[in-house]
């Protein structure tokens, strides 16, 4: 299967930064020195964030899901909060329902079935998102079915919108098990995020938890999976 990963052409950081070094004074030594400095600072961030993370063992894949596909509606009138336990702390979001019936009402499901515990977040994109949700453990796996749900073509991501990832090949809005989280304050079309991932909903509490995974470091660097796993031992929804 085609990996669910969402392909980014340049991260605004990363643009920034290239700029600055091109238009920079014409000491080398100034230029190696400062460059020196942000690599040091980036290392320190990533290294804070390992440490504040409890160490887990990598748990084994769950292997291909058959999962039949919902049959459920929720009712736009109430509100349902998913809370995500890891080893690097806590945080929730809240689904969308008004805007997102199928893709809330799937994730949902998935929830209350118990599907994420025990899953990780497979891949830490530096100043973009952090992905997980996969019962494969590597970006390929799903639940077994796909619910289509376009968003809006003025969608815009912003820091906390909790989405769905689909392969490049899928329609606009496809979606299985795989979410991402954004962790840049806005994504731009220019960055490869296109307004064709279904939307699930928004981190309410704990965005620094989020923050936090997407600090960690990567093999490969800025863009792979964690060093160490970071693991959603609970999944759970409320309703009020």
């Amino acid at each position: 299967m085609v990996s669910l990963r969402l392909v980014r052409k340049a991260l605004p950081i990363l643009a920034a930064v290239l700029a600055i070094a091109g238009c920079g004074s014409s000491s080398s030594s100034s230029s190696t020195s400062n460059s020196s400095t942000a690599a040091g600072s980036a290392t320190s961030t990533a290294a804070a964030g390992a440490a504040s993370c409890r160490t887990v063992a990598a748990p084994a894949p769950k292997g291909p899901q058959n999962i039949p596909p919902p049959h459920l509606t929720l009712d736009p009138s109430r509100t349902y909060t998913v809370t995500v336990v890891t080893n690097c702390g806590t945080f929730a979001f809240r689904l969308d329902v008004k805007q997102s019936p199928k893709t809330s009402a799937s994730v949902y499901y998935l929830v209350k079935r118990g599907f994420y515990d025990g899953l990780t977040f497979h891949r830490v994109a530096a100043g973009f998102v952090i992905q997980g949700g996969d019962p494969l453990g590597n970006g390929t796996g799903g639940p077994g079915y796909t619910v289509v749900e376009a968003p809006p073509q003025n969608t815009q991501y912003v820091l906390g919108d909790v989405a769905m990832a689909k392969t490049q090949t899928q329609p606009s809005g496809a979606s299985g098990s795989q979410f991402f989280i954004v962790t840049a304050p806005n994504v731009t079309q220019s960055d490869g995020l296109t307004p064709d991932y279904a939307l699930a909903g928004k981190v309410i509490s704990g965005i620094g938890v989020v923050e936090k995974i997407g600090s960690l470091p990567t093999n490969p660097p800025q863009d792979g999976a964690p060093t160490m796993p970071v693991v959603m031992s609970s999944v759970t929804v409320s309703t009020s």
